[in-house]
C-alpha cells in the first residue's frame, strides 16, 4: 500500500527493535502476551505513536480498558494520543437490557457478532496502517468454546491482512487454561514477564517466543517502565562486538606496581582484585582510575557498596579528586542500587559508557554487589563472562573487586571468577611487630610474566606506595607471618 515505507514496522522502543531484529514485518498479526501490569498497554501505545510519527493511520480497539483509562496512562507518561484513533467497544445497550435479552440463542453468540461486526466497522472507518486489539481475553470469553474462538481469530487475521495491516493482539492471560491458539495463528508471539524478588522491586524481562521466517535475539531480555514508556535492555552477546585493537601495557602510575605487574597492564585486559574488608581494593582502583585520566583517557566507574559522596571524600585524602574528573567529563562515576538495577540495565549502562562517552577503563565495586543484583550465582558468572569478553574486545581495561569473608586467615570469596579476570591481584592483613600491616601479590596474569614476591603497601597521602618483597617471613597470605630473615626489614619499611 505505501511502497515507500520500511519493511518492518517500528516498535517506538529502540531496545526492543534490536531484539526482533529491524520491528514488526508488516502485514502480519503479532501476540503480545502477559499477566497484568506487565507493560502491555504501554508497549502497544508506543507502538501506535511510533506508527503516527511516521505518518501512518493507527487505531486502538480497547474492549478491556475506557478511552478515559487510556488516555490518563498516556498522561502519566508524558504522551499525547492524539494522532491515535481510540475505538472504545463497549457492549450495545440492548445486550445489556434484560428485558431484550434472547432466550432461544446464547447471549454470547449475538454478543461475539455483534462484537467482530463493530471491529470491522471501525476498521473500515478508519483503514489504518496500525492496529491495536486489546484485549483477547474478552473475545476468548465469548466464543466460550476453543474452536469458536480459533475461528474467530482466523477471521480477523484474514480480514486485516487485506489491507497490509500490522496488528498487534494483546492477550492478559487471565483465563483459567492455557490456550495456544493464538500461538499457532500469530506471525509472532512476545511475552512480557514479571518477577518478584524478595527484596526490591519488582523485576520485568522478555522473550520473544516465535517469529515467523525472522532470526531474532533469543532468550530473556530485562526492561523496566519509567515515566516516558518501556526501557528494554537486549540481552549483551560479546561475540557481536568484535573489533581490532592494540594490546600495548598501561601503567598504574606507580612504578613500584608496575614491577610487581610485569610492566603494568595490558589494555583490554580484566584485573580482579581480591581481598577483605579494608585492605584498600577501592582505593587501590583510584590510582589506575587516576592514571587513566593522565593519559587523556576516559573512565567509568560503578560503585555498590559505598555511598560516592564518602569515596568522593577518602579520594580527595589521597590526592585524587573525583568530582573534578566528572565535571571535565573524564570520569563517569555511578552509584549502583543493586536492590533496583536489574543485570540487563547494567549491562547496556557499561555499554553506553564505553561506546557513547568512550571510556577506555571501566571499574566495578564490588562484584559482591553486582552478585546481589543476579538471580543466581550461576547467572553471575554467565553475565560476567559476556560483559569481560565484550570490554575485552572493545579494547577496555576492566577492574573487578571482590570482598572476601573474614580478616586473617583461612578466607573465601562470595563467589569464585577467579577464572574469569586476565589477572588476579591478592591484598591480605598481616600482623608483624606489634602493627597490622598489608600485603599485596600477583597471583595469575594470563598476558605475560609478573613478580612472584609479596610486598607489603601502605594508603597514605600519596597514594598507594610499595615497599620491599618481604623476604623474611613465611605465611603472610594466611594473615600469620613467622620471621625467617630480615627483621628489619619492616623498620625501613616504615621509615
Amino acid at each position: 500500500m505505501h511502497e515507500d515505507r520500511p519493511a518492518d514496522a517500528a516498535t517506538g522502543i529502540s531496545g526492543l527493535d534490536d531484539v526482533l531484529n529491524g520491528g514488526l514485518a508488516r502485514g502480519r498479526v503479532f501476540l503480545l502476551e502477559g499477566s497484568p501490569g506487565t507493560g502491555k498497554t504501554t508497549i502497544a501505545a508506543q507502538f501506535l505513536m511510533a506508527g503516527s510519527a511516521a505518518g501512518e493511520r493507527t487505531l486502538y480497539i480497547t474492549l478491556s480498558e475506557t478511552e478515559d483509562e487510556l488516555r490518563g496512562t498516556a498522561d502519566s507518561h508524558g504522551w499525547a494520543l492524539d494522532d491515535v484513533e481510540i475505538f472504545e467497544l463497549v457492549p450495545p445497550e440492548s445486550l445489556l437490557d434484560e428485558e431484550q435479552q434472547q432466550s432461544l440463542l446464547y447471549s454470547s453468540d449475538l454478543e461475539l457478532g455483534e462484537t467482530t461486526r463493530r471491529i470491522f466497522k471501525a476498521f473500515e472507518r478508519v483503514k489504518p496502517d496500525r492496529v491495536v486489539l486489546d484485549s483477547l481475553s474478552e473475545i476468548r470469553l465469548l466464543a466460550q468454546s476453543s474452536l469458536r474462538y480459533r475461528r474467530q481469530i482466523l477471521a480477523l487475521k484474514h480480514y486485516f491482512a487485506r489491507l497490509d495491516t500490522t496488528v498487534l493482539m494483546l492477550d492478559d492471560l487471565t483465563t483459567e487454561t492455557l490456550d495456544k491458539t493464538v500461538h499457532s495463528v500469530a506471525h509472532g508471539v512476545i511475552r512480557l514477564e514479571e518477577l518478584s524478588p524478595e527484596y526490591g522491586s519488582e523485576r520485568r524481562r522478555l522473550r520473544v517466543i516465535k517469529y515467523r521466517g525472522r532470526r531474532f535475539r533469543g532468550g530473556f531480555h530485562d526492561f523496566a517502565i519509567e515515566h516516558g514508556g518501556v526501557r528494554v535492555f537486549p540481552r549483551l552477546v560479546s561475540a557481536e562486538h568484535k573489533k581490532s585493537i592494540s594490546r600495548e601495557p598501561v601503567s598504574s602510575g606507580s612504578v613500584e606496581l608496575d614491577a610487581l605487574l610485569g610492566g603494568g597492564i595490558e589494555r583490554g585486559s580484566s584485573v580482579l582484585i581480591l581481598g577483605p574488608a579494608g585492605t584498600g581494593k577501592s582505593l587501590l582502583t583510584l590510582s589506575f582510575v587516576q592514571s587513566a585520566v593522565a593519559r587523556g583517557e576516559r573512565t567509568a566507574m560503578f560503585v555498590f557498596d559505598e555511598e560516592i559522596g564518602l569515596l568522593i571524600d577518602r579520594a580527595r585524602g589521597l590526592g585524587v579528586n573525583l568530582e573534578e574528573m566528572v565535571e571535565n567529563k573524564t570520569l563517569v562515576l555511578e552509584q549502583v542500587d543493586a536492590a533496583e538495577l536489574t543485570p540487563g540495565e547494567l549491562s547496556h549502562r557499561v555499554r553506553e559508557c564505553v561506546e557513547v562517552h568512550g571510556a577506555q577503563t571501566v571499574i566495578i565495586d564490588s562484584l559482591n554487589g553486582y552478585q546481589a543484583s543476579m538471580p543466581g550465582e550461576s547467572a553471575l558468572v554467565l553475565h560476567l563472562h559476556e560483559m569481560l569478553q565484550y570490554l575485552n574486545r572493545q579494547g577496555v581495561s576492566t577492574f573487578l573487586t571482590v570482598a572476601q569473608h573474614g580478616l586473617v586467615g583461612t578466607m573465601s570469596a562470595p563467589v569464585d571468577v577467579t577464572y574469569l579476570a586476565d589477572t588476579v591481584m591478592l591484598l591480605r592483613y598481616f600482623e608483624a611487630a606489634g602493627r597490622i600491616r598489608r600485603a599485596i601479590s600477583v597471583i595469575k596474569k594470563r598476558s605475560g610474566a609478573h613478580e612472584d614476591t609479596i610486598r607489603e603497601y601502605q594508603i597514605g597521602g600519596r597514594g598507594v606506595t610499595l615497599g620491599a618483597p618481604l623476604t623474611g617471613f613465611q605465611g603472610v597470605l594466611k594473615g600469620t607471618p613467622v620471621l625467617s630473615g630480615d627483621a628489619d626489614l619492616l623498620k625501613r619499611s616504615d621509615a
